[in-house]
């Protein structure tokens, strides 16, 4: 089995890119804090993270350096031949699922022109109902 699960905050900014037949791809890094006893120091791992398609405008639009987010998803290894000739290995995250998690903090923009409804608030709760006339009972 292969799956992944990693919470984390954004190291740096979703870069997205378009393959050549069209389709989105973003890629950032994620720090993940460790766990350790009240006298060592906390430490993070840095995960390469890429998402495709849909979910990676997505995250292009809404997600900046700072931002909690959870991931879900699967490693994946590849490799490529370098300039001089030696192989070289990536080992990264595909995501399949991303749920952010945390506030806005004040630092953080939210790059997207569209406004999005959170619709587990409660301010929002009820809203998605019909006017009273038009309930059919």
């Amino acid at each position: 089995m292969n799956k992944v699960i990693l919470v984390g905050h954004l190291a740096i900014d979703p870069e997205v890119r378009y393959t050549q037949t069209g389709k989105a791809v973003a890629s950032f890094r994620l720090a993940v804090n460790k766990r350790f006893s009240h006298n060592q120091q906390n430490t993070a791992d840095f995960f390469n993270i890429i998402a495709w398609q849909k979910l990676a405008e997505i995250c292009g639009n809404n997600l900046t350096k700072g931002r909690q987010i959870l991931v879900e998803g699967f490693l994946q290894t590849r490799t490529y031949n370098a300039d001089d000739g030696s192989k070289r290995y990536i080992t990264e995250v595909v995501a399949q699922n991303i749920e952010f998690m945390g506030k806005k903090t004040e630092n953080t923009v939210d790059k997207s022109k569209t406004q999005v409804n959170d619709e587990n608030s409660a301010d929002s709760f009820g809203s998605e109902l019909p006017p009273d006339e038009e309930i059919p009972f």
